[in-house]
């Protein structure tokens, strides 16, 4: 008569085989999750930076160079003819150079006389030298004080 320990050797093995397939499916699970909550955690940070941005124009009001200037300055951000740029770093705190995320605040052409509007946009640069991936975005809209027609 033959021996059963090879066959109960084999079964062993599919077993672990089995396991091993389980433990990788759930680790991978488990890396996406971690991935998907730090894109959550990044756009949050992004809707609170962009709004923030958006009520300190808007508070600064008059034409779109005096608002965006002057939310720059109260912003400590950088102000040019591309409108105005504020750069954050991986922990979200401001920096002055280059950072990982990217918020832009542009003036906007409107139809309506005294009616100004910027669109701001907070991008992800990370890994990216050009363009970098959107993670939100706002328009804000503002009446030019002292403006008749």
């Amino acid at each position: 008569m033959r021996s059963k320990a090879p066959l109960v050797l084999i079964e062993q093995m599919i077993m672990l085989l089995v396991f091993a397939l389980a433990a990788a499916l759930c680790l991978q699970a488990f890396v996406k999750a971690d991935g998907i909550s730090m894109q959550g955690e990044s756009r949050s940070y992004a809707v609170v930076a962009a709004q923030n941005a958006a009520e300190v124009i808007r508070h600064s009001g008059g034409s779109m160079e005096h608002a965006l200037s002057k939310a720059a300055d109260r912003l400590g951000a950088q102000y040019g003819e591309n409108g105005l740029d504020l750069y954050y770093d991986a922990e979200w705190l401001e920096t002055a150079e280059e950072g990982r995320y990217h918020l832009t605040a542009q003036g906007l052409l409107t139809e309506v006389p005294g009616l100004c509007k910027a669109l701001i946009q907070v991008k992800d640069t990370e890994g990216r030298e050009e363009e970098g991936k959107l993670l939100f975005e706002i328009e804000v809209a503002w009446q030019e004080v002292g403006f008749h027609e």
